[in-house]
């Protein structure tokens, strides 16, 4: 959600430990000057790769900056920094430490490998949860009544994750041509809006989505938790007086959104920006990723990345540009004929026998 109130030239102020690749590309693409981070950008467990991302866009880094920041600066308010000190009205009001390219280097050089252990626990809490929540593939969801159809359709789930704006880039003719039903999981409903469509279901938790995008969504599903959360969407879509379905399942919204349409009988899923790997998943803090491996073992044989339709979907507008190609190829033709007297001659021998029927 900060990232919808950022403008070109702020200052950023966030508690983000080990920033991954996508805060990195919202803080780039909303033009950031600075970002102060009260937590490190990067412990060495992962590369660094949003450090660098942010160092070569210019960006100024300050990590573990004085925590009281918060209280200390309204949204809005002007600071300044001068070397790790921050200024409001030209008093000191906390400090940092400075991330440029040396601090990069030796983050990348501690974090070339992952640690075992991480990675261990990880494996070992995915199959556990992976035997409890078993039933993502043996049962069948309560799915909610629809307006939007998605039988026998192709449907495209947009998730505002690592590569998002990309892969609705390499598709958007797909998008244009087929108009597949389009499911934003949160954020991904306002990365539609942004690209030009309308999502037709907004599923998830609607903590990432704004307001704008949940009006605008065609139906909107909240994603009930069966560990006693609730449903912590709907208290924000009653106050802006939006009808809504409900939809109880383990895992996150992501895997609800691929299973929704594989339950509906949808021809072909197609994934933009959702995460697998399990670096995104240690990154964002999860212990393991049992659901989203349940789930792709159940949609597998529908499911396709964005990027993959990009390379074998050629659409239909080649054929619209055929036309435009002869005539291009024609041109030079044209040209030559007006300046040459000897392809005149013969032009006019052509189109007399033409007119008299030699």
């Amino acid at each position: 959600m900060l990232a919808q109130r950022l403008r070109p030239g702020d200052i950023a102020l966030v508690k983000h430990a080990d920033m991954d690749q996508l805060a990195a590309e919202s803080l780039i693409h909303c033009g950031v000057k600075a970002v102060l981070n009260v937590d490190l950008f990067c412990r060495g467990i992962f590369p660094p790769i949003p450090v660098k991302m942010l160092l070569e866009q210019g960006v100024y880094l300050l990590e573990q900056v004085t925590p009281g920041l918060f209280e200390l600066v309204g949204e809005g308010e002007t600071v300044a920094i001068r070397g790790e000190a921050i200024y409001k009205h030209n008093k000191v009001i906390g400090r940092g430490k400075l991330v440029n390219y040396a601090r990069y280097r030796e983050l990348d050089r501690d974090s070339r490998e992952v640690p075992g252990r991480v990675i261990d626990r990880f494996v070992i809490n995915t199959l556990a949860y992976a035997y409890r929540e078993r039933g993502l593939i043996t049962g069948a969801l309560e799915l909610p009544v629809l307006k939007t159809r998605l039988q026998r359709r192709p449907v495209a789930v947009v998730v505002r994750g690592k590569g998002y704006r990309e892969d609705l880039g390499v598709i958007k003719s797909y998008l244009r041509e087929e108009k597949p039903v389009l499911i934003g999981v949160d954020g991904g409903g306002d990365a539609l809006l942004e690209s030009g469509f309308i999502p037709d279901i907004l599923i998830g938790d609607m903590d990432s989505a704004s307001d704008r995008a949940l009006e605008a969504s065609r139906e909107r599903i909240v994603h009930a938790y069966q560990d006693g959360r609730g449903i912590p969407g709907k208290r924000r879509l009653e106050a802006l007086g939006l009808a809504y379905h409900t939809l109880a399942a383990p895992g996150t919204s992501e895997d609800i959104a691929l299973l929704l349409a594989y339950e509906s009988g949808a021809a072909l899923i197609v994934a933009v920006g959702t995460h697998f790997s399990v670096t995104e998943f240690l990154q964002k803090g999860r212990p393991g990723m049992a659901s989203t491996f349940l789930t792709r073992l159940k949609v597998g044989d529908r499911l396709v990345d964005a990027k993959g339709v990009s390379r074998l979907y050629t659409g239909r507008g080649a054929g619209r540009l055929l036309p435009v190609v002869f005539l291009a190829g024609l041109a030079p033709l044209l040209v030559l004929a007006t300046c040459s007297p000897l392809i005149k001659h013969l032009l006019y021998l052509v189109v007399f026998k033409i007119r008299f029927g030699l």
